[in-house]
């Protein structure tokens, strides 16, 4: 009678698995990101994975897409059938909704602190030694002093960098405007090279061995550090930089053409979980669970952080300083 039982038992279990692994799916998702996530979506895609693979039975493979992130939102507008973004500012995902309603109006509100799983600053790199002495902002309009930004016009990275100098600019001119554009402007004439994302800038920087200072993403400073030598470069915090909050969204619109609305979602919340934010810590972002931001704070150095809103938001600083005729255009046509 007890081996019977045991049979029956052992039958149901394999039914079971039979059942589980009958419904089982493959499942494509197409990640579109700015430049320098490379590095952290590497590491979190397969722990997402295996994640998704013992609570669902399913087998996801995502696939990334990156580029300058202004470009990128682009390719989705033109058709890149992204099912999540992952983009350097709020703007760009916002166009999104404003010329395709890819999205809700209300993404942003989605998912924890603005739809920002983590966050990062800007910050210099210099070659080993500094040798120009670079400290600060100021150090870096110099006349004698090149440096290497992508270009606002499509970078992401690039408008975060522009507006950390612009900030800059009016804290030690009593917030004239005229001061901070005439400030900026020397800095875009010190421009060696404007890629259009911050991965090439960092080749010409670091590979090409053009200019003397690279302005950049902090995570993408320790990157460059961590595989090309901490002999060879050096990271130069300024005083001032400004908060980047790189946002993520699901397209809905496409993933729910896909049949991956849920995935999608558990993907970009998996982001926010201990493990997500484990991996956004060692790939030296600022995550934003509090716990395990403290862990990673000691890797930071300290300074101080204006945010987006000082300018009004993404949408108004969008129009005033990078639209067409806005004040990078002036900024640059005069400069060149």
């Amino acid at each position: 009678m007890k081996n019977n039982f045991l049979t029956i038992v052992f039958a149901a279990v394999l039914a079971a698995l039979a059942s589980n692994n009958a419904h089982s799916k493959d499942i494509n998702l197409l990640n579109v990101s700015y430049d320098p996530t490379r590095e952290l979506y590497k590491e979190y895609n397969p722990v997402f994975a295996s994640y998704w693979k013992a609570k669902t039975g399913d087998t996801v493979t995502i696939n990334q897409s990156h580029g300058g992130g202004g470009k990128q939102a682009r390719a989705v507008l033109e058709g890149l059938e992204a099912d999540v973004v992952t983009l350097a500012i709020a703007y760009d995902i916002d166009q999104l909704y404003q010329k395709r309603k890819l999205i809700p109006e209300n993404w942003q509100t989605l998912l924890p602190n603005n739809s920002s799983p983590y966050t990062s600053t800007i910050v210099f790199i210099v070659r080993k030694g500094n040798p120009l002495g670079i400290k600060d902002w100021n150090d870096i309009v110099k006349p004698d002093v090149s440096i290497v930004t992508p270009n606002p016009k499509t970078s992401g990275g690039a408008r975060w960098n522009f507006l950390a100098a612009w900030g800059y600019a009016l804290k030690h001119n009593n917030n004239d405007e005229a001061a901070a554009k005439e400030f900026v402007s020397k800095l875009f004439k010190n421009a060696a090279v404007l890629d259009t994302g911050a991965r090439g800038a960092t080749t010409s920087f670091v590979e090409r061995e053009i200019g003397d200072v690279l302005i950049t993403w902090e995570n993408e400073a320790y990157m460059v550090l961590n595989e090309f030598g901490a002999d060879k470069f050096e990271i130069v915090t300024p005083s001032l930089s400004i908060l980047t909050e790189p946002p993520v969204a699901v397209v809905e619109d496409v993933a729910r053409k896909h049949g991956t609305t849920e995935v999608a979602t558990e993907y970009l919340k998996y982001l926010y979980s201990k493990e997500g934010q484990e991996i956004i810590g060692k790939n030296f972002y600022r995550p934003t669970d509090p716990e395990i931001a403290a862990k990673y704070a000691k890797q930071f150095k300290p300074l101080e952080l204006i945010k987006i809103d000082q300018f009004g938001g993404w949408n108004e600083a969008q129009n005033k300083f990078f639209a067409d005729e806005g004040v990078f255009d002036q900024i640059y046509g005069a400069g060149k």
